[in-house]
């Protein structure tokens, strides 16, 4: 897949397009993404996919933490498992966000040569949202582009959106967000020295250092997948305060106990997290003796749930 890092720096011919943040690349977003690629390639057309970065919110309301649910890196790679042939990162600030539809339609034509055009129903672009598909339709007659439209996908009467997904992590709802997401919600992170509490207890656990703008689940005790280097291990992890140790931490620490796992320190090793259920909220215990025997329960049921992943 071609990666290119504005639209200006775009080359195409008869380009199939479509538009939008694709924060999550969920199960809505893989339907416009699969019928576009499907198309296209049929047509001998490039299918290409315009992001921007950093997300319009960001601009317009002001930047936020724990926000994105998936790095750059992570959805141009998921993009090209998708057959995207080409994805244009378009830096997205105040400027453009008052530039109207027919303009930004204008460039899209001169540099792609658009001529498909794939959204959702609900999709807009241009100041205020003005371009809306029936503008975009009106654009088309006369700019040579056709409109199609996907209809949103639902997961219990409810469209799939970005906006939903974040809800249902920040409520620890990870495997009704990884209905919605087509697969585990997934965390990278680098694993960095933490207090060495878990080594001394028997119990080494990795402390990752995660990118502070992806969206973290809430607070509480998890089953999930672990993959370090090449190989995967059933993990229970912790994202939390640690309150039986008052180590007053002013942000969650994402922690991760590799289940059966005898290997040498991994400091500076990325692990990737994949969040199947979460067991239980974080608590604080009377004694560190009441901990440990509630970790061998977690361990107990993380090992049921993960029965052969």
């Amino acid at each position: 897949m071609q990666l290119f890092d504005s639209l200006h720096a775009a080359n195409f011919n008869n380009a199939w397009l479509t538009i939008g943040a694709f924060d999550g690349v969920h199960i809505g977003h893989q339907a416009i993404l699969k019928t576009l690629t499907a198309g296209a390639h049929a047509e001998g057309a490039p299918a290409v996919v315009l992001s921007f970065w950093p997300h319009p919110v960001e601009v317009l309301q002001g930047p936020r933490g724990g926000f994105y649910l998936n790095s750059p890196g992570d959805k141009a790679a998921m993009l090209e498992a998708l057959g995207v042939d080409a994805m244009i990162t378009q830096p997205f600030d105040l400027e453009l966000s008052q530039t109207t539809s027919k303009e930004f339609v204008e460039r899209l034509k001169a540099r792609l040569g658009l001529r498909m055009l794939w959204v959702g129903e609900d999709f807009a672009l241009g100041h205020n949202r003005e371009g809306d598909v029936p503008r975009l339709k009106e654009l088309g007659a006369t700019m040579d582009f056709d409109v199609r439209v996907v209809p949103p996908v639902n997961v219990e009467g409810e469209a799939v959106s970005s906006s939903r997904i974040r809800k249902l992590l920040a409520d620890g709802e990870v495997k009704v967000a990884a209905r919605l997401l087509g697969r585990n919600y997934a965390l990278s992170g680098k694993v960095v020295r933490g207090a060495g509490r878990g080594a001394k207890m028997g119990i080494p656990t990795a402390n990752l250092e995660v990118w502070p703008k992806r969206t973290a689940p809430a607070s509480g005790v998890y089953a999930c997948m672990a993959q370090l280097g090449e190989q995967r291990w059933k993990a229970v992890t912790n994202i939390g305060v640690r309150p039986t140790f008052e180590d007053k931490l002013e942000a969650p620490v994402v922690e991760a106990l590799l289940l059966d796992y005898e290997g040498e320190d991994f400091y500076g090793e990325e692990i990737k997290l994949e969040f199947a259920a979460r067991l239980r909220s974080e608590q604080k215990f009377e004694s560190v003796e009441a901990l440990l025997t509630q970790i061998e329960r977690d361990k107990g049921r993380a090992r049921d749930i993960l029965v052969g992943k």
